[in-house]
């Protein structure tokens, strides 16, 4: 499972009967006239996922695909066409119609490429979790329904579910680079419903990343992962509506980061700075957010959902900082929009599938550390909301507008946390939001491995993170009459 040992090169090339020399031939027939870049990307995946409920196996699957794309690249113009099929006749099709839809004239132009390892390796994994038996992962579900419904006796039903994937991805250029990584990924959810009477509430709790499966089966992972997911449902049976109306919003550490994902961070993604459409275009340099915001993409930790020892486009991944201490410094980009604007290439091209054409993506995108203690930015408000988890959300990358569901608050009434409340949400204006933040803890943590990032009808796995933060004046929608 190294990715820098040769195996990825001979399952994809050999296995399919290609050589060298008519890959070098395929991006050669992609180049000429208008277009300058090419690139072609195999992909071999083998998904498993198996799920219970009532410790009954529901649902189980497996799928193995491949499939290569080739891309064509003509100034601002994309030329991409995919197939399932990888040989030789067909990579020479789909080479035509890039090239054909990237307005490309002219004679072909020969390259050479050579193979090269990833700069880094971010998940050395002995065993795929895909190899792992069937077997252990139903005993490990039937092992966290009987963890949940021993938390508490109003847990009347529990829902659990495994997936992972193994996944070898192989890109070659015609900047003569090679370059290939094997990517491990595993996800364990838990979904809780517990019942009083006629009220029932649900409670849902999980993670993973691109570790080995052994890493589930410690009970302080997954007795973690049962017990969070039934101690929401129970916080959701005695929550009262939420209160509506501007306030002081506290958001905890960890996944409350999607909110600065989705509301922040795609602003952030240099193709919507390139075309104007971002409320963070053209502001590089200047002051965006409060001084205490420093805030980073990361797709070099080791084991997480969202990190890659290599991007799609075959870029290593690296620390890109975006905004720090207030002051927006950078962009989030990929091989086309760094080659228009003329800046450094940050490793974040990043794609669904062979089946898509990169573009810029987030990796692992968190706020750093303040100085602030968390109990004490608590304790400073005197009436507020303490937002420890969230649902969905939607945002308008244009306006920066966005509107997010909390699953998991409670009231702050005169500097400590109370009622548990249902039905908050959370309104307001990604870049007017940076500037209302006041406080910053000293409690970075990242999420647990769950995030996944939708984009143009594309989904990557992400991760998110945040400190405890204070956001004063935040627009709370609720339900309390």
């Amino acid at each position: 499972m190294n990715p820098t040992q040769t195996a990825p090169n001979a399952l994809l090339l050999d296995h399919n009967d290609l050589t060298q020399g008519q890959l070098e031939k395929v991006i050669g027939q992609v180049l000429g006239g208008s277009v300058d870049y090419a690139d072609v990307y195999f992909e071999y995946t083998i998904s498993e996922a198996v799920g219970i409920e009532e410790g009954i196996v529901k649902s189980a699957s497996r799928n193995v695909s491949q499939g290569a794309g080739v891309r064509g690249v003509a100034a601002e113009k994309t030329g991409y066409a995919y197939s399932d099929d990888i040989s030789l006749k067909s990579l020479q099709q789909a080479a035509e119609t890039a090239r054909a839809i990237a307005d490309g004239r002219g004679p072909e132009s020969p390259i050479a490429v050579s193979g090269g390892a990833p700069a880094h390796n971010l998940y050395p994994l002995e065993v795929s979790p895909t190899e792992i038996p069937v077997e252990d992962k139903v005993a490990l579900l039937k092992q966290i329904d009987a963890v949940a419904r021993a938390a508490d006796p109003r847990i009347v039903n529990v829902m659990a579910s495994f997936a992972c994937e193994y996944k070898v991805i192989l890109v070659a250029t015609s900047d003569g680079l090679v370059v290939s990584d094997v990517r491990p990924l595993s996800r364990l959810n838990v979904t809780a419903i517990a019942q009083d009477g006629s009220n029932r509430q649900v409670g849902t709790f999980g993670g993973g990343g691109r570790g080995e499966f052994g890493d589930f089966l410690l009970e302080e992972t997954y007795g973690h992962y049962a017990r969070e997911a039934a101690r929401m449902a129970i916080v959701n049976l005695d929550a009262v509506d939420a209160p509506a109306g501007a306030m002081d919003v506290v958001l905890g550490n960890g996944w409350p980061g999607i909110l600065l994902h989705e509301a922040i961070g795609h602003g952030l993604e240099a193709d919507f700075n390139r075309k104007g459409t971002s409320a963070f275009s053209n502001m590089l340099g200047q002051q965006v957010a409060a001084t205490c915001c420093t805030i980073v993409d990361d797709g070099t930790l080791t084991g997480r959902r969202g990190s890659l020892n290599v991007d799609d486009e075959g870029t290593p991944t690296g620390r890109t900082t975006l905004i720090e201490n207030g002051i927006l410094k950078g962009y989030i980009n990929d091989r086309l929009n760094a080659k228009l604007t003329g800046v450094p290439l940050t490793g974040n091209g990043r794609r669904e599938s062979y089946a898509h054409a990169p573009m810029p993506r987030m990796t692992n995108t968190f706020m750093e550390n303040g100085d602030a203690d968390p109990a004490e930015i608590i304790k400073g408000v005197k009436n507020g909301l303490y937002a420890v988890s969230f649902g969905g959300g939607q945002v308008d990358i244009t306006s920066g507008k966005f509107v997010f569901s909390a699953s998991e608050a409670y009231l702050i009434e005169n500097g400590k946390v109370t009622r548990p409340v249902k039905g908050a949400t959370l309104i307001g204006n990604g870049p007017d939001v940076l500037t209302r933040v006041t406080e910053v803890g000293n409690d970075l943590a990242l999420d647990t491995g769950v995030g996944t990032c939708g984009k143009d009808g594309q989904s990557v796995p992400v991760g998110v993170g945040l400190p405890t933060l204070r956001i004063n004046d935040l627009t709370v929608g609720g339900t309390q009459g």
